[in-house]
């Protein structure tokens, strides 16, 4: 293999791949997964809408690998993935409406967009906006990673510069990205939407993007 495919990104030389069971999920494999976050990876998950890229919340490296993974701008909202509506309350200042609509809808397949405490830190922030992007997934590999991590993951949807649809195929990934990220959970085929943003930032709830997660509850005035 070339020299110029090996430096194509700062990454590891070759990324693992783990195939966890996507309805009961090896716990042995979760614990490897969770210590390779905490040692400053990059990893490709599984979640109730498509598959993500993440890593731990405050490792500024590792944010970086995924900007340029994904070929970001500073005006990208990140998303913090939370285990639970208590661990997402907080990064996030949420109001008697807002919780009302979060415990509604999580876990499911929806970003929120809401604004930031001081525990976001400033690097995962939206430029000009102290906003950040929260959800809580619906799906046993993520669950079991956010319980095992016992912190939020930054993440992103695993959409590679210039297509528009997610990434699905798992061996796919391992043969594009081997070389740009630390691990690649291998869940199954994953969907092909990302998840269903909405804005909680006014009165109102706004749908930002359209995903898998139905948006009539926030567009019918509930």
């Amino acid at each position: 293999m070339s020299s110029s495919l090996l430096h194509f990104d700062p990454g590891p030389s070759v990324s693992q791949f783990f195939q966890i069971h996507p309805e009961n999920p090896q716990a042995r494999l979760i614990k490897q997964a969770v210590e390779i976050i905490r040692n400053g990876g990059v990893v490709v998950y599984p979640t109730d809408s498509s598959y993500a890229v993440g890593c731990h919340i405050g490792d500024k490296n590792a944010v970086e690998r995924i900007r340029r993974l994904r070929q970001l701008d500073d005006k990208h909202n990140f998303t913090l993935v939370c285990r639970d509506l208590s661990q997402l309350s907080t990064f996030a200042k949420v109001d008697t409406a807002a919780f009302r609509l979060l415990k509604s809808h999580t876990p499911g397949p929806y970003t929120f967009i809401l604004n930031a405490t001081r525990e976001v830190p400033r690097m995962l922030l939206h430029a000009k906006r102290r906003t950040i992007g929260l959800r809580v997934p619906n799906h046993p590999i993520a669950m079991a990673l956010l319980a095992e991590l016992d912190e939020a993951l930054m993440s992103v949807t695993l959409i590679l510069p210039g297509e528009t649809l997610p990434m699905s195929d798992p061996y796919e990934m391992r043969q594009m990205l081997e070389h740009q990220v630390d691990l690649i959970i291998d869940g199954g085929f994953g969907g092909l939407e990302a998840s269903t943003v909405v804005s909680l930032l006014n009165d109102e709830p706004e749908v930002f993007r359209v995903g898998c997660g139905d948006p009539s509850p926030f567009t019918n005035g509930n």
